[in-house]
């Protein structure tokens, strides 16, 4: 599918708000360790060298992008990945995927024929040099 032919597959704003949650390394790393399954505050701010009033910060972004949610369990309150926004995120990239792809291979096609016709036009400047 060509760039011209683009279906919205999710709201603009849900988009940007995944990219923007996406943005941060500490986020990014949130979410890697909620791969492993759904886990505390303070377990997620452990390899963090910040206070978990700033942890708690970024899991409200996350959690506003959709990407994590939070559960009440007992006096604990786990958090678990929602992996729907990385897929939309990620089918919204595929198409600049698709669309590279396709203009490397044109690429491609162009610099075989240039290859091709170089011998010969080498052979015929040879040719009118020596007349």
């Amino acid at each position: 599918m060509g760039l011209h032919a683009y279906q919205p597959i999710m709201s603009p704003d849900r988009l940007s708000l995944t990219f923007a949650a996406l943005a941060d390394p500490t986020r990014r790393a949130i979410l890697s360790r909620l791969i492993a399954g759904q886990t505390t505050v303070k377990e997620l701010a452990e390899p963090h060298a910040m206070s978990l009033p700033a942890i708690s910060k970024h899991l409200r972004v996350l959690e506003r992008s959709g990407l994590i949610e939070r559960c009440r369990t007992a006096q604990l309150r786990p958090c678990r990945l929602r992996a729907e926004p990385l897929k939309e995120a990620a089918a919204w990239i595929e198409q600049y995927r698709c669309h590279w792809e396709e203009s490397f291979d044109q690429l491609d096609a162009y610099l075989q024929q240039v290859q091709v016709a170089q011998p010969k036009r080498l052979a015929a400047a040879s040719k009118r040099k020596a007349s």
